[in-house]
């Protein structure tokens, strides 16, 4: 099934289950009841280097067959970097301003009816959003139909995680669910816990709940959240890297210029090319061999065809 479908899904499959919950049933979300892709299907991936971080988007972008391949005409968009944290581009621990802001805009010239671009920050929301300079740079565009917003504790909805191995159920943003497409941006960086962090751990970022307790079995509980958000494509931003002190960082000494972005439909492919970077093999990410084991992508380098 193409990955345009498996969003289309995604919002009918939310539609009927915040329906059935006026009733008294836990909403239910399960990607793994799609159809599983066939053993020898390809993805491809693309990988990028350069300094001029516009040019560098857009070439990463073009590899794929363009944002417009990702983005209809009309569509909402939920773009969601890592704001994580209340810290400067320099120190590399949330996404790089420029990279969104040119995500955003490829999302507009694909005829994005309207961009939203949140995240669950770990520190103050309001500091996270200016110091990053995430903010500041996607309102730069003077556009209308984009907006960065402040997640509304109010939006999030109990889902039941059918076929959940550590999660039966779990508080998501609805806004993340309800777009009709959502663009994964993270940052690679070292995590203390996880070892590194990209797509699949980013997703963390339209969670409610007591998001500590999910590192006591994190691959598990990452891929449990993964089977309810479905990444239309994940473009992990390498410009920076934080290779040490991760996920908060704050030291410059631990951040390495790699000037590189790898974008693909398929999560665990993009986040099985960036853990190259830092020097480990995918098989040694438990994070990604359980999101492989689990259906949600491929890690297998037989079946990523580089563009």
């Amino acid at each position: 099934m193409a990955q345009l479908d498996r969003r289309r899904f995604v919002r009918q499959s939310l539609h009927g289950a915040l329906a059935a919950a006026t009733l008294g049933t836990l909403p239910v979300l399960d990607l793994l009841a799609l159809p599983a892709r066939a053993e020898d299907s390809r993805v491809t991936l693309a990988l990028r280097e350069g300094q001029d971080i516009e040019r560098l988007v857009a070439d990463t972008l073009a590899a794929l067959g363009g944002m417009e391949k990702f983005v209809g005409r009309g569509e909402t968009v939920v773009v969601k970097p890592n704001i994580g944290w209340d810290r400067s581009p320099e120190t590399a621990a949330n996404t790089n301003p420029l990279v969104v802001r040119a995500v955003v805009e490829h999302c507009l010239e694909a005829g994005a009816r309207s961009v939203q671009v949140f995240d669950r920050s770990a520190n103050d929301a309001r500091r996270c959003y200016v110091n990053s300079g995430i903010e500041a740079a996607v309102n730069a565009i003077g556009s209308d139909r984009v907006r960065v917003e402040h997640m509304d504790r109010r939006a999030y909805r109990d889902i039941a995680i059918k076929k959940g191995v550590e999660l039966t159920n779990w508080p998501f943003y609805v806004p993340a669910l309800e777009a009709d497409r959502f663009i994964n941006v993270p940052i690679a960086k070292h995590h203390g816990l996880s070892t590194v962090t990209f797509g699949l751990k980013n997703i963390m970022g339209v969670i409610g709940g007591n998001r500590g307790v999910l590192h006591r079995r994190l691959s598990e509980s990452l891929a449990d959240i993964n089977t309810v958000v479905h990444s239309d494509l994940t473009l992990i931003d390498a410009v920076r890297i934080l290779v040490a002190n991760g996920p908060q960082g704050g030291r410059l000494e631990d951040v390495r210029r790699t000037d590189t972005l790898i974008a693909s439909a398929d999560i665990v492919a993009a986040d099985a090319a960036a853990c190259r970077l830092f020097g480990h093999a995918p098989e040694d990410i438990e994070m990604i061999t359980e999101a492989a084991r689990r259906g949600l992508g491929t890690m297998n380098p037989e079946r990523i065809v580089r563009v």
